[in-house]
């Protein structure tokens, strides 16, 4: 019984997906996804090569204790300083205006660079990072029945009574209202963390390139091993 609740709580979790993929899982199964999406493996190196967002790509899959929590992906052709900065804020962009995502930072647009900007030089010299940080919106609206009626009834038994909170003014019943609204858009905003899509710009000997991770924050790292 157990185990099957485990189970059943895992297969609800709403988690990050690259190309409708749950980044989650084992290895293995999404060796076997990715390929059945046209990528090819590379069994020596432990990559897959094939197409995204109609570019030639690397993909690494990253793991922690056996489950998959971050697919990361290369691009394989290097641009310019110039040809970067039309890459990158396009991905800005493109990102910005999916209904599928929403900015990490709130004014997402921050995230742009302004004409005019030396990449080159702002990296090099200030050692500037250029990075967009998104998360996948959730598949199901949190509602109020996922809210802990007991983690409310304990904060307010602070303040008012028992027989208070039971039988409520409709002063007091406004108030459980809105703790119960901030609990909600809590656990919302908590899931929704759960669920981080990032790029940047990466440099090698001149070149420039974009990196992207599509990251289930519930797998990820969390000083298990220290």
């Amino acid at each position: 019984m157990l185990v099957l609740v485990s189970m059943t709580a895992t297969a609800q979790r709403d988690v990050t997906k690259f190309l409708g993929i749950p980044v989650d899982g084992y290895k293995p199964e999404m060796k076997k996804k990715l390929m059945e999406k046209g990528f090819t493996y590379n069994s020596p190196y432990d990559y897959f090569e094939g197409k995204f967002d109609g570019r030639d790509v690397q993909l690494f899959i990253t793991t922690n204790n056996n489950k998959v929590w971050r697919i990361m992906v290369y691009d394989k052709t290097p641009y310019d300083k110039e040809g970067i900065k039309i890459r990158y804020n396009q991905l800005c962009r493109q990102f910005l205006n999916s209904q599928d995502y929403v900015a990490a930072n709130l004014i997402g647009s921050n995230y742009l660079i302004f004409d005019g900007e030396d990449v080159c030089y702002e990296m090099s010299v200030y050692k500037k990072t250029y990075k967009a940080s998104f998360f996948q919106c959730l598949e199901q609206p949190v509602t109020e029945s996922c809210v802990d009626r007991n983690r409310v009834k304990e904060s307010l038994l602070q303040e008012y009574t028992q027989e208070e909170i039971v039988h409520p003014s409709d002063k007091l019943e406004k108030k459980i209202k809105d703790a119960i609204q901030r609990e909600t858009e809590g656990i919302a905003l908590e899931k929704l963390g759960k669920k981080s899509v990032w790029f940047m710009i990466r440099k090698d000997f001149g070149q420039y390139s974009i990196v992207m991770s599509f990251e289930n924050e519930y797998n990820h790292p969390a000083g298990e091993d220290l």
